[in-house]
């Protein structure tokens, strides 16, 4: 199969939408990351993406649908502190899991009466979506446990053979996924943080939980990024807390007798290392910064060194909760002798 880019035109759209509806795979841009788009009623195009990617198949998609679209006929309650929740912040970078109708394919949800909907705010993607008026499932266009993608070019590198067409959109504004929030109970609950933040939910509708996962044997879960190891690049990594910056310095200084070594950190923290002559990823100064550069930095991290030695930023809320939650579930600890 010969993988295609193209710009988004009403041609391109005219074509996705019918490879959509053929039941085939493409990728599509929104605000946060590049998605994997099929349609939601196919079952079989809906297992293609988990195939393609090689996703577990307990692990839940997110159907994107435009900014007018019937969300009764997708979504069985609507609670209200619901509606004053897309009024605040969609389109945008917010997904909302409600109780289901059923009507898309049950390997959405994993087999759930759940559905997480997301509007994205990418004009790219609206046309996208008002294109074909039905809800896509769309995942991260990455393969499973890889870093996500950003821009056109990071989807190719993965799916280049795989798939027909990707729609590029330019690159991504925000960075990183979206917030998934959980609204079949009483107050809306955060199951994956994200740009959308806590704060600024409890700050539209009163209050806002935090979901802590503890996962039991068989456990099924109604948001993508809770199970699994994500976001990884392939080199190895270790990741150091805000307060270790020496103990990181050594380890690089070591270790780069060895291996080709870089390091990933906010701006204030790089000239510890760069008067080492240590090659630095500068993750930025701004919680907006850090969560637009994050899956970038990490695509070039593979490509520029064997090991990556990331340290944490010092803020860890608002915005930031989302972008440690990447950091950490990329960067995994190796058997490093210290």
């Amino acid at each position: 199969m010969k993988t295609e880019i193209k710009q988004i035109t009403p041609e391109t759209l005219v074509e996705a939408k019918n490879l959509i509806l053929d039941g085939n795979v493409v990728a599509i841009p929104t605000e946060t990351v590049y998605g994997l788009g099929g349609n939601a009623f196919d079952d079989d195009a809906v297992k293609r993406i988990f195939e393609v990617k090689g996703r577990p198949n307990d692990n839940p998609l997110i159907a994107h649908v435009h900014k007018d679209y019937d969300l009764s006929t997708i979504i069985d309650y609507d609670p209200p502190y619901a509606e004053k929740l897309r009024k605040a912040f969609l389109p945008g970078p917010l997904t909302l899991v409600y109780p289901s109708t059923g009507k898309v394919s049950p390997y959405v949800s994993c087999g759930l009466n759940t559905l997480a909907v997301r509007v994205p705010s990418h004009e790219g993607a609206q046309a996208f979506l008002k294109e074909l008026n039905i809800p896509i499932v769309a995942p991260s266009a990455n393969l499973s446990k890889h870093v996500s993608p950003t821009s056109a070019m990071h989807v190719f590198e993965d799916f280049d053979g795989k798939i027909p067409l990707i729609l590029d959109g330019g690159v991504c504004e925000g960075g990183i996924e979206s917030t998934v929030c959980d609204v079949t109970g009483e107050i809306p609950v955060i199951l994956r943080p994200g740009l959308v933040t806590r704060e600024m939910i409890a700050t539209v509708v009163g209050e806002c939980g935090e979901y802590t996962p503890n996962f039991k044997a068989g456990e099924k879960v109604k948001s993508p990024g809770l199970l699994y190891k994500h976001y990884s690049p392939r080199c190895q990594t270790l990741l150091f807390p805000a307060t270790d910056v020496e103990k990181a310095v050594a380890i690089c200084l070591r270790e780069c007798e060895n291996k080709r070594v870089a390091v990933l950190c906010e701006e204030n923290v790089l000239s510890a290392f760069e008067s080492f002559g240590i090659t630095a990823l500068n993750l930025g100064k701004t919680p907006t910064e850090m969560a637009n550069r994050l899956y970038e930095l990490l695509r070039e991290a593979e490509k520029v060194c064997e090991l990556l030695i990331a340290v944490e930023p010092t803020q860890k809320d608002g915005v930031m909760t989302g972008v440690l939650n990447r950091l950490r579930k990329a960067c995994v600890s190796v058997d490093i002798q210290h």
